[in-house]
């Protein structure tokens, strides 16, 4: 039965907790009742798996109690207590204990699930240097001559080659580790990712030193990236022997590299931390990824050699909600360091792409229709750095502002405004003859006086400024330079051919119009072309987004454009949110539409760019969102592959932000996009 629409297991996540319980040295009672405690509270948050630390019954820090009958019987008789206890429990348990088998003592991790154990995973790589002495007391996994050991009355998969694979959950499946094993060249975990695994657990003790934790940081999300998996990382906290070691507690959750949760440090108390994992997205990445299916068929006899337990899991009911933080803008992040390297990174990558063609081609000029709105803003500020890098005159860069039948008042002015701050040549052009000689030509409605202000209207004009700027780089022997973004590519927001999508070369073509926006804001919280610049870029992005290609009706405001283009095609912040999703990562509709009310549904919730003024802080309803959406899928999948097969030169800048047939997105240009607006239909409430 499919969960219901507000459930995370409708849209391809599990949620993990990694638990540190309080511990006592050598006391399986007590360490068993403070396990069973968090292991209740991650039940109560439906979670999918409860981690907890190596040797956790028994506490990591026996050391030679370990050798010790009457420990290692307590061990096993809190195990059989906790096989019982988790008969009601909503979460996969994995635990750590000592365990006896023929003759041997190996540091296991427990995979208990429902009443019955799944398995038993013994630690493959025991330390035995500095403070280390494992090899003292266990067996590694190695030197285990079965494949299952009997344990609790019933014989279990015993090995470090299980891969424990949730037959009614598409794409969970779970690898344990214990502590060591990852930190060697290739821990098992690897061969457990290529064999399909992709949550990776790891039951650590690791007692800490002065710069460790930042070393496990960097470990388990390298492990988490090259393996494009989940990893869940618990040490030992409050309670261990602090003879000669100490204990920090830490708990972490990666996904792909990227950090989702983690816990306090040097707590007191027992603590637990949970996150959301999104296994689609990490089985999209995977079916991208060329080397992920090389490296497994490189080594297909020892990824073959793994083991997979078939279990089904219990999908908790009703409505589960997201506790995973979702970005509202996707291209641009909200932490001001990173965002600001993010605006470097982007300026730089545009810049040094026409650098190179300017110097490939021999040409010193540019050529650019400057509007006064968003895009042409952000080209023309990228072709003024480019000359600057250059060591070329700024005078070098022909701007031209072309007003048409529509043309505001503000966005002229700002134009010209921009230009001159900006130290360019500028010049003006005014189109409406020429279009208007053309309207003549094809004996339009508008030529003989009457409003007739249709998509040929609107064109005739987009492609006059077009012809235009062409005729005047080969005047002047120079370039012809692209505003036109990923956002109007991505819902065919562009007049073909002879109008803005083309150009000689396109340094936006990446760029998508809400990242444009806090470049600008960047450019002006630094002060990077002073006060008069500044002025009139804020000036700039408080204007409406418009064509300008329909003229104001009599009496209206006409120092504002009469157009507003997300009244047409929808609000860039949704439809940006759309494109990434759908293009980064394949996601159905229904998921991009749960993602983005959990983005974009409570303006109150999660955290926003301190460049954002607090009156641009929208939040729509899903029903808003679902029609925004189904806009879209019509557009990108239906109406528009068309002009993005035949796109401009422009460099890539982000993830997730190329259309271009050269690079990451091919499609044909005739699809249907029936499938997508089925799926949203059918899955997404009214």
């Amino acid at each position: 039965m499919r969960a219901p629409f507000h459930s995370i297991y409708s849209h391809g996540l599990v949620r993990a907790a990694v638990c540190i319980p309080a511990v006592r040295v050598a006391d399986p009672a007590f360490n068993l009742e403070h396990t069973l405690r968090l292991a209740r509270q991650a039940s109560e948050q439906k979670a999918t798996i409860a981690l907890f630390p190596e040797l956790g019954l028994s506490a990591y820090t026996c050391e030679d109690l370990f050798q010790q009958d009457a420990l290692l019987d307590a061990v096993d008789e809190a195990l059989g207590q906790l096989v019982l206890e988790s008969r009601h429990l909503t979460p996969i348990l994995l635990v750590g204990a000592p365990l006896r088998f023929e003759g041997h003592i190996y540091n296991c991790a427990v995979v208990v699930y429902r009443g019955e154990i799944l398995g038993v995973v013994p630690k493959s790589y025991l330390p035995n240097y500095r403070e280390f002495y494992e090899r003292r007391w266990f067996t590694r996994a190695a030197e285990s001559f079965f494949g299952h050991v009997t344990i609790a009355g019933e014989v279990v998969p015993f090995g470090n080659d299980l891969v424990f694979d949730a037959t009614n959950v598409d794409g969970f499946a779970l690898h344990v580790e214990v502590c060591e094993d990852v930190w060697t060249p290739i821990p098992p975990s690897s061969w457990a990712a290529m064999a399909g695994a992709t949550v990776l657990a790891n039951l650590s003790a690791s007692n800490i030193t002065v710069g460790k934790a930042e070393y496990r940081r960097n470990l388990c999300s390298s492990q988490s990236g090259r393996c494009v998996a989940a990893y869940l990382y618990s040490a030992a906290g409050p309670g261990e022997s602090t003879t000669d070691l100490a204990w920090d507690g830490h708990a972490l959750i990666y996904e792909n590299s990227d950090l989702l949760a983690e816990s306090a440090r040097f707590s007191p108390e027992e603590h637990m931390i949970v996150a959301d994992v999104d296994l689609e997205r990490l089985m999209q990445d995977r079916s991208r990824l060329t080397f992920f299916h090389e490296n497994v068929s490189d080594y297909q006899d020892r990824v073959a050699d793994v083991r997979r337990i078939p279990f089904e899991f219990e999908v908790p009911e009703g409505e589960i909600p997201l506790i995973r933080d979702v970005a509202r803008f996707p291209y641009v992040p909200d932490d001001p360091a990173q965002r600001d390297a993010r605006c470097y990174e982007a300026y730089n990558i545009q810049v040094h792409g026409l650098m190179k063609r300017l110097s490939a081609t021999g040409i010193e000029k540019i050529v650019i229709g400057v509007s006064g709105g968003l895009d042409s803003t952000h080209a023309l500020i990228v072709a003024a750095r480019t000359m600057d890098a250059l060591g070329l005159p700024r005078t070098n860069i022909l701007a031209y502002t072309m007003p048409g039948f529509a043309t505001s008042q503000g966005t002229k002015s700002n134009a010209w405004k921009l230009m001159r701050a900006l130290g360019v040549t500028a010049e003006e052009i005014d189109i409406r003859p020429s279009c208007l000689q053309m309207l003549k030509d094809i004996g339009h409605p508008y030529a003989e006086g009457k409003p007739v202000y249709d998509v040929t209207f609107e064109n005739v004009q987009a492609g006059e400024r077009t012809s235009h700027l062409f005729r005047l780089a080969n005047f002047h022997d120079g370039i012809v330079l692209g505003t036109g973004d990923l956002s109007e590519l991505a819902l065919g927001w562009a007049t073909y051919g002879v109008g803005d999508q083309m150009s000689h070369y396109n340094v936006n073509a990446s760029v998508p119009k809400t990242l444009i926006q806090h470049l600008i804001r960047w450019v002006i919280q630094t002060g990077q072309f002073g006060d008069e610049a500044g002025a009139t870029l804020q000036a700039i992005l408080d204007t409406e987004i418009s064509p300008e290609l329909v003229p104001a009706d009599e009496g209206d405001d006409v120092t504002q454009p009469a157009q507003s283009t997300q009244d047409k095609i929808g609000p860039y912040e949704l439809q940006d949110f759309n494109t990434y999703y759908v293009t980064r990562f394949g996601f159905r509709p229904s998921k991009v539409a749960y993602l983005a009310w959990n983005a974009w549904g409570d303006r109150e919730r999660g955290t926003w760019s301190d460049l954002l003024p607090s009156e641009k802080r929208n939040q729509y309803d899903l029903k808003t969102i679902k029609g925004w959406l189904e806009v879209f899928c019509w557009r990108f999948f239906k109406t528009s592959q068309f002009k993005r097969s035949a796109l401009p030169n422009g460099p890539k800048v982000g993830s997730g932000g190329s259309l271009s047939p050269r690079g990451d997105w091919r499609a044909p240009s005739d699809s249907e996009a029936t499938v997508w607006l089925e799926e949203l239909r059918r899955n997404v409430p009214d």
